[in-house]
Formats: C-alpha cells, structure tokens, sequence
C-alpha cells in the first residue's frame, strides 16, 4: 500500500491519528488487522514533500534589483530547509517572493548563516546570477566579515587561522578541526577584552559549515552563548554570539562593487556595547551602522 510513502512515514500517520480500522481511531503503528477489517488512511503528505513551498514572509531586504537581493537574516530563521525544519524558512520566504526562485536551485540561496546568527546574505534571482556569484564565492572573491564576542582574552594582534575543518569524528552534529578536512581559513581581529569576553571582527577567507565558531573554539575562545561548541550564555546572550556585519561584492550583471553593512539586533548589541562602550579607534563606531 502507498509505496511512495516510506515505512516511518506511514508509521507516523497511525501515531498522529490519521488511521482508523472499522471507523475507530488507531493510535498505534502495531496494531494487528483481522480478515474483513475496513482500514481508512489519510496520505498526508511527508514534511519533504511540503518542504519547497512559498510561505509569504516579512524579509528584510536592504537591496533588489532584477539579479540578486541582499536580506538581513534575523536571528531564529533557517536559511534551507532540514530534518526538523522544514517549512518556515528563509527559502520558502523566497519562493513567495518572486516567482522566478522556483526554478533556480535551492531558490536563489548561494551561501548560508547558521539559524541563530544574524546578518547579510545575497542571493540570486536568475540563473546566470547563481553561476556568477557562486563562481565569486569559490574564487574568494565575495568578502564577508563578521562581529564576535568570545570567551577570553584573545591577544592585541590580528590572529590568522589556518585549519581544516571536518565533520567531529565523536559528534556528527559538531565540525571540528580534524586532519583532512576541507581547507579553511579565517582572520580574527582583536577590538576590546573586558569581563572575561573580547570583541573580535572576523573575516572569512572560505565558507565551512560553522567556521568561525569552529575556528575560535579551537583556540579556546568558544563564541558566547554557543553551547554546541563550548560557549556560555553571557552578556544576556544565550545563542551564539555572531553577526555578520559586512558584506562586499562585484555585482555579477554588470561588475559594479557592491557594499552593505547593518547594524546587530538588539540583544547583540547590548552585549557588545558592554564590552566597546565608546567607538573602537579604527572601527569609526562600536556598532556599525547600515
């Protein structure tokens, strides 16, 4: 019967009441069916199946033209849809936004920010926009930078980071700086130490799953609020301490440079005050402004 359907899937319909033997409800995947029993399933369709649909969002988008849009990604939003997310996300906010992402692959998206940190993203709105900003991706062409806080006192000079990163060998659901691992390099600049945390300004030279966090743990300065790679709430954070602040392009139509700065939400930008209460010399202000 259905077999479309995986078997955990029609598992699940039993569990959460959409089947019934002779009209009564049936709650459990186990129960046994007699000769002559009249069984009724609902196929609903699996979270997959549901996954790449539009969902009309409110995005903050801080440029659009006819190739690309830059957003502002909250914190909280997943970028792609996943096992235990998939709906509600950044998208299928696309999909509904312009008709064109349904036939783009992954809507547009050309690189990701974990769900808790915030910041700038581009993504494309036509086919020849995916090649070229994938291709600037990959050639490192694409700069992005990031604001931090992290556990300890990182030093006073500019720190390179230059480790590979893998999946964690104990944890599938960590990286980890392992032999072998895909190339990554990340620059860790250093602005103020105060209460046990330095505010530090990051710039990706690559774009691994979880780099930064992965890189500066490593060290042993796991970002604040990070708890997956060994960080503490602190400074009223309970989520990892990252926005990504900055982000500088050529534009893939017509070669124009492309700039964007925002600002951090709210609870990040407390924290950082408490930290760089007055302008950093060289940072022009302690929090960038858009």
């Amino acid at each position: 019967m259905a077999p479309e359907f995986s078997r955990s899937h029609l598992q699940r319909l039993a569990v959460e009441g959409h089947v019934r033997l002779d009209g009564t409800e049936v709650v459990t995947a186990s129960r046994r069916v007699k000769v002559d029993q009249y069984v009724e399933v609902d196929l609903v369709p699996t979270d997959e199946s549901r996954a790449y649909l539009p969902q009309a969002m409110d995005l903050d988008v801080v440029y659009e033209d006819a190739h690309l849009l830059v957003v502002d990604k909250p914190v909280g939003l997943v970028v792609h849809p996943a096992p235990g997310h998939w709906s509600s996300t950044l998208l299928n906010g696309l999909l509904a936004r312009h008709a064109a992402a349904a036939a783009l692959p992954r809507a547009g998206i050309v690189h990701r920010l974990d769900k808790d940190t915030s910041g700038l993203m581009v993504v494309a709105k036509s086919t020849p926009a995916v090649t070229a900003l994938v291709r600037a991706i990959a050639a490192r062409q694409v700069q992005r930078e990031y604001l931090a806080l992290v556990h300890g006192r990182v030093g006073e000079q500019a720190l390179q980071i230059d480790a590979p990163i893998g999946r964690d060998p104990v944890s599938r659901v960590r990286m980890a700086v392992v032999a072998g691992g895909k190339e990554a390099r990340t620059d860790v600049m250093p602005l103020a130490f105060k209460e046990g945390v330095t505010a530090v300004r990051c710039k990706l030279h690559s774009g691994r799953t979880h780099q930064i966090r992965v890189h500066l743990s490593s060290r042993g300065h796991a970002l604040v609020g990070d708890s997956l790679y060994g960080g503490r709430p602190c400074l009223g954070l309970d989520r990892q301490a990252l926005h990504a602040w900055r982000l500088q392009f050529s534009h893939p139509a017509d070669g124009r440079w492309l700039s964007f700065e925002v600002p951090p939400p709210p609870d990040f930008a407390a924290a950082w005050r408490a930290v760089i209460p007055e302008p950093w010399e060289g940072e022009g202000s302690a929090v960038p402004s858009a």
